[in-house]
This record gives structure tokens, sequence and C-alpha cells, in this order.
């Protein structure tokens, strides 16, 4: 016969696993947000992209320019919410 906490446990290890920031905040009562709403790095060079991009503008600099864009590109994949990134791309549903 199965433990009757088994699902639980089974819920609290994949959690840990995929999130064990999260997981210890829960087990001391301290949460914090997940790791799909923790997007600072994301938002960060989102800034830095369009600092490059208002230079490269600024000065004749087609480098820059090019540069703050790709690095804006990469920025909004970080934000997107459509792709769990833990699971390497899949999409949630």
């Amino acid at each position: 016969m199965p433990h009757p906490n088994q699902g639980i446990e089974d819920i609290e290890a994949e959690l840990q696993r995929s999130d064990p920031r999260f997981a210890e905040g829960l087990r001391t009562g301290r949460p914090c947000a997940p790791r799909e709403y923790r997007r600072r790095l994301g938002w960060f060079l989102v800034v830095a992209a369009l600092v490059w991009i208002l230079i490269g503008m600024a000065l004749p600099q087609g480098l820059l320019l090019a540069a703050g864009l790709v690095l804006g590109g990469v920025g909004a994949s970080v934000l997107d919410t459509r792709y769990d990134t833990a699971r390497r791309g899949r999409r949630r549903r």
C-alpha cells in the first residue's frame, strides 16, 4: 500500500529539484517569488540595450547600434513567459 503522502512528497521533490530557492523559502516560512517570476536579468538587458541603441544613434556608430539591437532581442527572450527556462524551452500549458 502506498504511503498516504507519497504524492505530496513527489511534488516537494520536484519543486526542490526545479527551484531550490523557492522551496527553501516555503520551508522556512519566508517565500520568495518562483523562478519564472524573477526576471531581473531580462530587464537589465533591455535597459542596457536601450542605452547602447541611444549611444549608437547619438554617435554615428553602427556597431553599437547593432549590438544594442541584439542585446534587446536577448533581453526580450529572457522576459518571454511563454517558455519555461527550467525545462529548456518546452511550452507551458
